[in-house]
């Protein structure tokens, strides 16, 4: 096994993902099967109860992992499917190694730091790496390690040590490290600086591990006198220094590397360069050029609890783009805060709660992603019933179809006290409970979580054509709630179709309103599966009903001709 060690420096948020994600796009481009891991040294066993706010959203894997969002990008930039051991956190090393000396597995000795939590990380990443995840039999060629945090912070010590103790066992040939440094330009002196960098690596030497590349992130393509400075002060050749400096879309980052021969220079170090072949990027090429030129832009409002902080629906967002590239259109997402929609924002904050109507009125298509807890709810409410009430393409995702059901029992069944029992628990209409399967008591790992099979139940659903006539789709789930199957009959009676279920029929899985150009709820995540250059079904569904294109592309599609 080779390994690619990508580490960042100076400051957080330099882009080590993206970095980890696009050199790995570029060595699979060579003919490379890669696979990753995600080194994340907060103690959380998992980033399944951090809050949105604190680390953006949280990424759902297959056999229901919850994991950092950087995986995300590993999946959409490498087309794998990973697993929840794909992502390596202390609490969950911890957990292990205590395991272990609970049931007596170190014989007596004195359990430490170094060497039994050190040997555990080794032997995880030793262990994972070898896990195929690109649907292939055998272990892939390389694994990409992404440490996230800043070198010389506390709590990434033992991986460090543990990745230095990997590369002394492995060899020179089977190890790469690269090191994600920033240059910034000081507005006064206009100069690049190459001195926080500088200690970045001196503090990563100082650690036994030395950089055999330096990735640099900056605002404007370096400079010659930087490279050469660089070079020479932090033990760099200067051909592997790399530079990846601001881009127009992320989509440039692989290209980036491959025109400054990354591919060929790391296939040097690692001893590939019998067994690759050129990189064939036309495709990536072709999607980066595509979205930079794109004139026509289509409005969505995103009406959600944290828009805040955009990341926090990373996957959503990245969905709408895969899907409006396939459309040759520009997303133009208007981020609504739910709480602006409120009547009571009308008196607290009357501009935003304007301005937040006027936006969602002048959008072409209304999106309600997933969240937890009831602050924002009356808005989202608001926002489906304004989206139904006036024939505007709605997809609900999550607690997006919840609030579409809440909504539809309110004003079209009448019951005024319909709700969730997640934010009325003495509900007189429950039309959403609590799933049997959860656990009331602990947030961690007890909701319905990872990839399960979803029945449609009649092809005659847009959702069914969106999805190529299929009987059944697999998609991911990440809820406790769900729709009360005891009001089903009533919901479907006044206009409503469940037109998927799960095995067993008891759960509902997909919602339309027939009288509706396009009114979808889903109780998965569609935008977890979305992939460059192949779109969620329902994200693109949401697309072309926005710009009246459904109908056509529907017709087209059941004649074979798309």
């Amino acid at each position: 096994m080779k390994y690619v060690l990508v580490t960042g420096g100076v400051v957080s948020g330099l882009g080590k993902g993206v970095t980890a994600s696009s050199i790995g796009v570029v060595l699979k481009a060579c003919g490379l099967r890669v696979t990753s891991i995600k080194i994340d040294p907060y103690l959380n066993t998992d980033a399944g109860t951090m809050s949105p706010f604190e680390h953006g959203e949280v990424f759902v894997l297959d056999d229901g992992g919850e994991v950092d969002l950087d995986l995300g990008n590993y999946e959409r930039f490498l087309d794998v499917t990973l697993t929840r051991d794909n992502n390596i956190t202390t609490g969950k090393i911890y957990q292990s190694v205590l395991e272990k000396e609970r049931k007596g597995d170190y014989l007596g000795k004195t359990v430490q730091v170094v060497p039994h939590v050190t040997d555990a990380i080794r032997n995880w990443i030793e262990t994972v790496s070898v896990i195929p995840v690109d649907g292939k039999e055998g272990p892939a060629d390389v694994c990409v390690i992404e440490l996230g945090g800043t070198v010389g912070d506390i709590e990434s010590m033992p991986f460090i040590e543990a990745l230095r103790q990997l590369f002394f066992s492995v060899g020179q040939d089977n190890f790469c490290l690269i090191h994600v440094s920033l240059i910034p330009v000081l507005g006064v002196v206009g100069e690049q600086k190459t001195k926080p960098t500088q200690h970045s690596v001196r503090e990563l030497r100082a650690l036994g591990l030395t950089p055999h590349f330096l990735a640099c992130r900056s605002a404007e393509p370096l400079l010659e006198s930087t490279k050469l400075k660089l070079s020479q002060f932090c033990h760099v050749a200067d051909g592997n220094i790399l530079n990846i400096h601001d881009v127009p879309n992320i989509w440039h980052i692989p290209l980036l590397l491959r025109n400054q021969n990354a591919h060929d220079a790391i296939l040097k170090h690692l001893n590939l360069r019998s067994v690759a072949t050129p990189p064939e990027l036309q495709e990536w090429t072709k999607r980066a050029e595509t979205f930079d030129n794109l004139q026509n832009s289509v409005r969505i409002a995103m009406v959600g609890k944290y828009v805040g902080l955009p990341d926090s629906y990373l996957s959503v967002v990245k969905a709408l783009l895969h899907a409006c590239i396939a459309r040759s259109l520009k997303p133009s997402v208007d981020w609504i805060a739910a709480s602006d929609l409120e009547d009571e924002s009308s008196e607290s904050t009357p501009e935003a709660h304007t301005a937040a109507w006027r936006t969602l009125r002048e959008a072409s298509c209304v999106l309600v992603p997933g969240g937890f807890g009831d602050r924002g709810v009356r808005g989202m409410l608001l926002a489906a019933k304004y989206a139904r009430e006036n024939n505007v393409p709605y997809l609900g995702i999550c607690l997006g179809m919840q609030i579409a059901v809440i909504e539809f029992a309110r004003s079209v069944l009448g019951l005024q006290r319909a709700n969730s029992t997640e934010f009325d628990a003495d509900t007189q209409n429950p039309v959403v409970i609590f799933m049997p399967e959860g656990s009331k008591t602990h947030m961690g790992s007890t909701m319905r979580l990872g990839s399960r099979r979803t029945l449609l139940q009649t092809p005659d659903c847009i959702t069914a054509k969106l999805y190529h006539n299929s009987e059944y789709v697999d998609e991911r789930h990440r809820h406790r709630y769900e729709v009360n199957p005891e009001v089903v009959g009533i919901l479907e009676e006044a206009g409503l179709r469940f037109v998927g279920k799960d095995e067993s029929g008891k759960r509902m899985e997909i919602l339309e309103n027939p009288s509706h150009p396009f009114y979808v709820g889903v109780q998965f995540h569609p935008e977890f599966k979305s992939r460059p250059g192949r779109p969620s079904a329902l994200f693109l569904g949401l697309i072309l009903a926005a710009t009246g294109q459904l109908e056509a592309y529907l017709t087209k599609q059941q004649n074979g001709s798309l």
